[in-house]
């Protein structure tokens, strides 16, 4: 598995990736994006900034990047990226298939990214990511499944995955929505010729939704890989918006909302690696101080009172507007 490569890594962040969701198209549901993103959102200005975020991230110890077919120009702009570092072999690349951009680089188009898991989908965004990534991906994980996804019962995909993961590709899959939990239960229940088929997770954990953690700890014991998005619960957890109670801990560690929300999920013993979704280098680097707080049992109670429901946190997250 690629993700070998990080567990020999030595930096004090090599279990915070960089995803690009953020910085890969002009419009996204994150908090704050008035202010992180220049006001002309030109196709250049967001490749450069991706560039910036890329040269950073790494000179700082991140070794794994994320990015999705959904997420703009991200796999190109990644691409264009790692054309330029051909000798860089100490990193794992990830996207994802399952959803299509549809804003056509607008910030206020009707619909951003439509959802599709079926077979021709796979197929058709596959060619697409390897005419970018070709064999610089390492993991090609499934956008977002839910419990009622047919990807969890199409054979015939399962067969397809299957000979991607025997040519060496990773096969993984994301979740979201309030049954993370049904749906990674059942993804580990998925076998081709009585092997499991996926070797990496990718879920929704914060402060404010917890509800994933169980099946995450089965998935980690069963061999997963568990990568964990949206930390900052979309900059709900940064410091503008922040609850009172964590910018309270904050301001006792000395460093940001944003990387004590970030520790409170890299200390999970389950936690492989940790999404950063910043914008900004400054962000970036504020959020890599995660791996330096230490949170005593006082604080962790006082965070645990920060968690909701989960049906109440998506439906907040799905009324998020598009910046």
């Amino acid at each position: 598995m690629p993700f070998a490569r990080l567990a020999s890594a030595t930096t004090p962040t090599c279990h915070i990736g960089l995803g690009l969701a953020a910085v890969g198209r002009p419009g996204y549901i994150n908090l704050g994006r008035d202010q992180d993103l220049p006001a002309e959102r030109t196709v250049d200005a967001l490749r450069d900034r991706t560039h910036e975020l890329l040269d950073a991230a790494y000179a700082q110890g991140v070794r794994y990047f994320d990015a999705a077919r959904s997420y703009g120009r991200s796999e190109e702009f990644l691409a264009d990226w790692l054309n330029t570092r051909p000798g860089l072999d100490d990193i794992v690349v990830g996207s994802k298939w399952g959803y299509t951009y549809t804003a056509d680089w607008s910030t206020d188009a009707e619909t951003h990214e439509v959802k599709d898991h079926t077979l021709a989908t796979y197929e058709r965004q596959r060619a697409e990511t390897d005419a970018l990534l070709g064999d610089r991906l390492d993991l090609y994980q499934i956008h977002s499944v839910t419990p009622d996804s047919p990807a969890l019962t199409d054979k015939e995909l399962h067969a397809k995955l299957a000979q991607a993961a025997a040519r060496g590709l990773t096969i993984g899959f994301s979740t979201s929505g309030p049954a993370q939990a049904d749906a990674i239960r059942a993804a580990l229940a998925v076998t081709v010729d009585g092997e499991p088929l996926f070797r990496t997770v990718q879920s929704t954990y914060n402060a404010l939704e917890t509800s994933a953690a169980p099946a995450l700890a089965e998935a980690h014991d069963a061999g997963l890989t568990v990568i964990v998005k949206e930390g900052m619960a979309n900059g709900r957890l940064a410091g503008p918006h922040a609850p009172d109670v964590l910018k309270e801990i904050a301001e006792e560690s000395g460093l940001g909302c944003d990387a004590v929300a970030l520790a409170v999920i890299l200390r999970q013993p389950w936690a492989g690696v940790v999404l950063s979704g910043a914008a900004t280098a400054n962000q970036l680097a504020s959020n890599l101080h995660a791996a330096v707080v230490d949170l005593d049992d006082d604080q962790l109670a006082r965070l645990a009172t920060l968690v909701e429901e989960p049906q109440a946190y998506w439906e907040k997250r799905g009324q998020l507007p598009w910046h």
